[in-house]
């Protein structure tokens, strides 16, 4: 185990040439330096973040969505049938043509209604707008206390005027209890929406979302354990930029808001673009590979942050197509596609009315148009921007 200790904090992978990590114990009193322990107490503090949302959920965001008029109304209710709710419940949610051949046979049914079935069975698990409403809503609020502490911080900071201050003096860059708070408290929320993952709303990314929320407390507990915090500051500020205006689209759509939802999505597209398409590339990067290489050099882990970064971009170019795309239709249609990760799921005419709710959240992920499970052109769905991280 110590062998597999030294070998993971291997001062030539983290570290510059010629700095140990006995180099960065703290110089005197008053003067500290990031340590690796340090991200530990992210743990309880995301369990704090956790009880948190639960009242504020209970107590601040339902009573927000009764006045909206946003209800816990349910979904429509299949018909009881014992044959029908075994097999959905022990064998499959999904039935193939084989399957709804015999369960036909066996029932006296048309394949249609045992499909309309099996499509108001599932729905009845799903959750109702006021449980999205606030989860939603819980989020808006974090996303833009975050963005607008970021933005205070960062104001008050040298390296927000001349990004060169990020690498001036480094490693030997004493950690501020502004800037501490400031990353622990992003790895903390990060960390909370990891256990809640568990107990939100099911939708169909939910291995895509368990993946990047562990990929982005990977690079944040990888910036701070090698003191990159100050350009990582910059990292979370541009991310955070768009976020509460993505929960504030869906929001406005859950209250039936529809122009206000088309409007906040169309400035959460923008914001989008030119965050990750503008700033971060332009300032971000640059400071990363250019100014970082002119001033301290490359060694391990530099390589490796400046990768991470690089892919990361990479996936802002594609969701900057996809959301540019959406934004597109949003504005030639009047409205913007239903988000078919976590709504109702139709395909006949009979449930029509349920299908054009306008209380829908708005689309806005990444994957592309695909076929139904009934044949019909499947839409783009609202995704997991964090982050983003």
């Amino acid at each position: 185990m110590a062998a597999l200790t030294a070998w993971f904090w291997n001062e030539r992978f983290w570290l510059p040439h010629n700095v140990t990590w006995a180099d960065l114990a703290d110089p005197e009193p008053g003067v500290e330096y990031p340590k690796a322990g340090h991200v530990l107490s992210a743990l309880p503090l995301a369990l704090g973040i956790f009880a948190v949302r639960i009242l504020f959920e209970r107590f601040i965001a339902r009573p927000c969505a009764f006045l909206l008029r946003i209800q816990a109304s349910g979904h429509r209710v299949a018909q009881p049938n014992t044959i029908l709710e075994k097999v959905f419940t022990s064998i499959t949610k999904y039935p193939d043509g084989r399957r709804l051949e015999g369960l036909s046979k066996q029932l006296d049914w048309d394949i249609i209604k045992i499909q309309r079935w099996f499509r108001l069975r599932r729905n009845q698990d799903k959750p109702s707008l006021l449980t999205k409403f606030c989860e939603s809503m819980w989020r808006f609020t974090f996303y833009l206390y975050i963005f607008i502490y970021g933005v205070r911080f960062l104001l008050q900071t040298p390296w927000l005027w001349d990004t060169r201050q990020c690498w001036y003096n480094y490693p030997y860059q004493t950690l501020t209890p502004g800037l501490y708070y400031y990353y622990i408290t992003e790895l903390a929320f990060y960390w909370s929406l990891m256990f809640s993952q568990f107990t939100d709303i099911k939708r169909k990314d939910f291995l895509i979302m368990f993946v990047h929320h562990m990929a982005t407390i990977g690079l944040i507990s990888f910036s701070y354990v090698n003191n990159m915090l100050r350009v990582g500051t910059l990292v979370m500020c541009v991310h955070d930029a768009s976020d509460f205006l993505l929960e504030a689209a869906k929001m406005a759509n859950y209250a039936k808001y529809q122009h206000l939802c088309d409007m906040l999505f169309v400035g959460f597209a923008m914001v989008f673009v030119g965050t990750r398409l503008g700033i971060y590339p332009l300032w971000v990067l640059n400071t990363t590979l250019f100014e970082s290489w002119e001033i301290i050099g490359p060694y391990p882990s530099w390589w490796l942050f400046n990768a991470l970064l690089l892919v990361l971009q990479v996936l802002h170019v594609i969701w900057s197509y996809l959301i540019l795309r959406i934004a597109f239709k949003a504005l030639s249609r009047g409205k913007v596609s239903k988000d078919d990760r976590s709504d109702i799921e139709s395909s006949s005419d009979e449930d029509e009315q349920v299908v054009k709710d306008p209380r829908k959240p708005a689309v806005i992920h990444r994957h592309p148009t695909t076929k139904g499970e009934n044949g019909t052109n499947g839409h783009l769905t609202l995704g997991t921007w964090a982050q983003e991280h």
